[in-house]
């Protein structure tokens, strides 16, 4: 039976994959939050690692406080970065499947059409620079992994801005939310499930692949959609990001191109209004 290691157990991610993980007893899951697997202590990590011995990694764990990584940048490149390598020297050297997930945040968000896997990559903030770094790090120590970028990740668990909106929209007659900021939302359940379908495929075609939910919408249209589907009665009012100022820049547009995930791999990419209305069933 091939063991699947989980990073980031108690992220979206990990919990949706922890849902799944029933589905599939094929597979010996191990679930590893930071007391199992420590991101941020390499010498650590390296131990539990050989401690546990996967087949298969799905490394969801990441540092993802996107403002804080601003005046956290060490902390942001330990997790993001060297932890990310070190995995990557481990899965070569041990023949372990890695599967990497990563962002959109490594683009700049000067582009206007949905960016592929051969777009230009130039992060605009720490947090960006850091999951840059992790993947080039990933692909040059172990060049048989995968890297799926990623972006707008939510699910019912976690924090994320489906909750914050349907927190807000409860607590608030009127809210503002940026929206000159364009891309496509990721229900992590919906990534969960391709993750899967990759490692059970009889196809591992390493390299760096797309996913998030069809559509391409702003932070408004996302909002827009959960106080419609939710029949929230508060005000949403479209805002500029210029009005909403952050610690760390956002790229503008940050679509990303699905195609070649769903040529090779044949999974399901359903409408992000689709995935917004099942997570809400």
């Amino acid at each position: 039976m091939r063991k699947i290691l989980v990073t980031g157990a108690n992220g979206q991610l990990g919990s949706e994959l922890s849902v799944l993980s029933v589905f599939y007893p094929e597979f010996e899951w191990i679930f590893a939050d930071r007391t199992k697997i420590a991101l941020d202590d390499l010498e650590l990590l390296k131990d539990q690692l050989n401690e546990i011995k996967p087949d298969i990694i799905f490394n969801c764990g990441a540092y993802t406080a996107v403002d804080k990584a601003e005046t956290e940048r060490e902390l942001a490149f330990t997790i993001n970065h060297l932890a990310v390598e070190l995995i990557a020297k481990y899965t070569f050297k041990n023949s372990v499947k890695l599967i990497h997930i990563s962002t959109d945040y490594v683009f700049d968000g000067s582009s206007s059409s949905a960016l592929n896997e051969e777009a230009e990559t130039n992060p605009i903030n720490v947090y960006g620079e850091s999951k840059l770094a992790g993947e080039i790090a990933c692909l040059r120590e172990n060049p048989d992994s995968i890297i799926i970028r990623t972006s707008w990740v939510y699910s019912k668990f976690g924090n994320n801005f489906v909750k914050t909106m349907q927190r807000l929209m409860q607590e608030r007659d009127t809210i503002n939310v940026v929206n000159d900021q364009i891309g496509s939302p990721t229900y992590a359940a919906d990534l969960a499930q391709a993750m899967v379908d990759i490692v059970r495929s009889s196809n591992w075609i390493p390299g760096i692949y797309n996913y998030s939910n069809e559509g391409e919408i702003s932070w408004y249209e996302f909002a827009l959609s959960i106080k419609e589907l939710r029949g929230y009665n508060c005000n949403v009012s479209g805002i500029s990001s210029s009005s909403y100022p952050t610690p760390a820049k956002r790229p503008e547009f940050s679509l990303l191109d699905k195609k070649k995930i769903k040529e090779i791999y044949n999974v399901s990419v359903p409408d992000y209004k689709e995935s917004l209305e099942k997570m809400f069933v």
